[in-house]
């Protein structure tokens, strides 16, 4: 097992952008196995989906039940038995009660002001060095790690740091079991040092609100609360990443129809980050086994398919996503559409992610901005050539080399 991520070594075949994957025919569910070899349940049409991620049936928690199977072979952060994603029912939404106000639609735009001026500064900073120019270094990865180090108010917050413990935490093969232990340890760490600092000197930041809403709940747990902050600083910027730096990958190749008209006005770049969401996943599924993963805990019909108590099942809104029955059309077509159906990029159900419209907002305002600022934007290199972020549950690229 590799101990560094590293996606360009010697031998390695170029992966192709993920808008390119080949993803798996939505049908009825089917059995597979994960790569520890437990059986799971691989669902993939959008109705079939949806119901996994929001059928009480199913859950997270059945998942860290003594009887249950493995299913990953290397932990990550997504395994934390302490974190709001791994607890189902009444506890669950007491801890989301708890961060989900700093999260509704009329909170985040609230934000926009502020994300418009962070976006504007990126871009004057990305014109002053000059083309060519890594759109990943100088765009792509400041802007969310800045918004959400101003929501927490993590001003000191170590980018470098930041970026070696998300990559660990989210780690499928990229790292050993032990150098993962070692950095979410680490990160852990800061957790806790960040709460207590906020304990000494609240403030009106995110942590703070945390801090007083789980104060006057009473019955959430340190362990919960370091879990909180981590999962919180991880989910805050690594989807808006990803998601940014892969959009940039499609656009930047030769639909120059399509930058223009993204520069021409919010509408138009709103609607195409929802097709984009929508059509290029968040990772691939040849690094790691697709899907949003839950346990039964009874016998439930899915897709015309009794899935019995105890299984583990596989939602996977890559292919969701592309239901032919939704969706008939292609970004090239379809990217400034109305979407046919809810993506599920961002889940369903109790566990929807907290961020996603604080991720839509950056990636809106981050294309139209853009666009509107370079028009001549486009990559400078083959995308052959891209040097990709490999073995995490993600992939987006390292470095991207543009020129205007």
């Amino acid at each position: 097992m590799s101990t560094e991520n590293s996606a360009t070594s010697a031998g390695t075949a170029p992966l192709p952008p993920l808008h390119c994957m080949r993803r798996l025919e939505p049908g009825p569910p089917r059995l597979a196995s994960l790569p520890t070899g437990t059986p799971v349940w691989l669902v993939s049409r959008h109705a079939d989906v949806r119901q996994v991620l929001t059928d009480p049936r199913l859950g997270r928690a059945p998942l860290y039940a003594p009887d249950a199977p493995r299913v990953t072979v290397t932990p990550n952060i997504l395994d934390d038995p302490q974190s709001m994603l791994n607890i189902d029912g009444t506890e669950h939404q007491r801890l989301r009660r708890t961060v989900q106000r700093a999260f509704t639609p009329r909170a985040i735009e609230r934000w926009r002001p502020w994300v418009a001026s962070a976006v504007e500064s990126l871009i004057d900073e990305l014109i002053d060095h000059g083309s060519p120019a890594d759109i990943i270094a100088g765009y792509s990865r400041p802007l969310p790690v800045a918004v959400i180090s101003r929501l927490m108010n993590l001003d000191n917050l170590d980018s470098k740091r930041l970026a070696h413990w998300s990559d660990h935490a989210l780690s499928t093969t990229a790292y050993s079991a032990e150098a993962i232990v070692t950095a979410m340890t680490e990160f852990a760490a800061f957790g806790s040092e960040v709460i207590a600092q906020r304990r000494a000197a609240p403030g009106e930041d995110l942590v703070s609100g945390l801090l007083a809403a789980a104060a006057e709940d009473g019955s959430i747990t340190e362990g919960q609360l370091v879990a909180l902050v981590i999962g919180l600083v991880v989910a805050g910027h690594e989807t808006t990443m990803t998601s940014l730096g892969n959009a940039l990958v499609y656009l930047l190749q030769d639909d120059r129809e399509a930058w223009q008209r993204l520069a021409s006005d919010e509408a138009s770049a709103a609607a195409a980050t929802e097709q984009l969401l929508r059509a290029v996943p968040l990772g691939d599924a040849q690094e790691h086994m697709p899907g949003l993963i839950r346990r039964t805990v009874e016998d439930v019909e899915i897709g015309g398919v009794v899935i019995p108590a105890g299984s583990v099942v596989a939602a996977d809104a890559a292919a969701a996503n592309h239901d032919p029955e939704f969706f008939t059309g292609d970004l090239r077509t379809e990217l400034f559409s109305p979407l046919a159906a809810p993506t599920l990029t961002f889940g369903a159900g109790p566990h929807h992610c907290l961020g996603a419209w604080l991720a839509r907002m950056e990636l809106e305002l981050a294309l139209h901005r853009l666009a509107r600022r370079l028009p001549a934007l486009r990559l400078a290199d083959p995308v052959e050539r891209i040097d990709w972020r490999r073995g995490l549950l993600t992939r987006s690229p390292n470095a991207l080399r543009v020129v205007w």
